[in-house]
């Protein structure tokens, strides 16, 4: 049986009927259907750790840029600096909290019955 199994034209607009709600389409996530499966874990991880070690990076860079303009009243390298230290720490908590934010995102999809 189909998902829409009758399309009706009611009062001049198109109305769509669902009269399943198993349609013949579904998802079955696994990761070890596809080949190269491992690689592309191995190089999300890769990238991963890459971009906690450049929001580091940023950090120092920004923290030592909020010192140097703190002290010299440079106030637009205080901003720069500041905000540097904001968007690096933002950053590594979005690196940290990616899976469980996908996670949750994906059971949220997964609860949703029509």
């Amino acid at each position: 049986m189909s998902v829409l199994s009758a399309i009706h034209l009611h009062a001049g607009h198109l109305v769509l009927a669902a009269a399943s709600t198993s349609g013949p389409v579904q998802l079955n996530i696994s990761s070890s259907n596809l080949p190269g499966s491992q690689q592309l874990q191995s190089l999300a991880n890769g990238i991963g750790g890459w971009a906690l070690t450049f929001s580091l990076v940023g950090l120092v860079i920004g923290a030592a840029a909020w010192a140097l303009g703190s002290h010299s009243q440079n106030y637009q390298q205080t901003f720069v600096g500041r905000k540097a230290v904001m968007i690096s720490g933002l950053a590594a908590l979005l690196i940290g909290a990616a899976q469980p934010i996908i996670n949750f995102f994906f059971n949220t999809g997964q609860a949703i019955k029509s």
